[in-house]
C-alpha cells in the first residue's frame, strides 16, 4: 500500500514540467520570460508557466515553436492576443476596450481623496451656538 502511494506521487512530480531545447541561452531566456507575461485562459489568475491545466501546455508549446521559427517577441505578443484577446495579457494594451481597466483604479483614489477632504472640511465648519458652547465647557471643566 505504501509503495503504491509513493509510486502514484512519484509519477505526479513530474507532470507538467516541459523539457524544451533550446539553440541558445538567449532563447531559453526568452521563452521564460514570454510564458511568464501570459495568463493561462483556465487558470485566470496564474501565468503559463505557473499553470498545469492542458491550455497551459498548449500555448507554452506555440511559445516554443514561434521561437524556433524566429519570431520576435512581439510577434509572439501579437499571435497570442490575435488568438486569446488582450486578457491573455498580464498589462493589456490601452485601447478603447481596456481604459476602464487602466484608469478606474486612478479615478477611485482621486474620489476617494475628495470624498475625505470634503468630510474633514464639514467637521471643520461646525460651528456652536452660544448655548451649545457653554454646555460644552461646562461637560469638560
Amino acid at each position: 500500500m505504501f509503495v503504491s502511494a509513493l509510486l502514484v506521487l512519484a509519477l505526479g512530480v513530474g507532470v507538467g514540467v516541459d523539457d524544451f531545447q533550446f539553440d541558445s541561452q538567449t532563447n531559453a531566456d526568452r521563452y521564460s520570460k514570454l510564458i511568464e507575461e501570459f495568463r493561462c485562459p483556465k487558470c485566470l489568475n496564474t501565468n503559463l508557466a505557473g499553470s498545469d491545466a492542458p491550455i497551459a501546455q498548449d500555448l507554452r508549446r506555440a511559445v516554443y515553436r514561434l521561437i524556433n521559427e524566429g519570431k520576435t517577441d512581439q510577434e509572439i505578443r501579437t499571435y497570442m492576443r490575435e488568438r486569446y484577446g488582450d486578457f491573455i495579457l498580464y498589462n493589456p494594451r490601452l485601447t478603447p476596450k481596456t481604459v476602464m481597466l487602466w484608469f478606474t483604479p486612478l479615478l477611485l483614489v482621486l474620489v476617494g481623496a475628495w470624498l475625505i477632504l470634503r468630510l474633514k472640511d464639514r467637521r471643520s465648519t461646525v460651528t456652536l451656538t452660544t448655548e451649545e458652547a457653554e454646555r460644552l465647557r461646562n461637560l469638560t471643566s
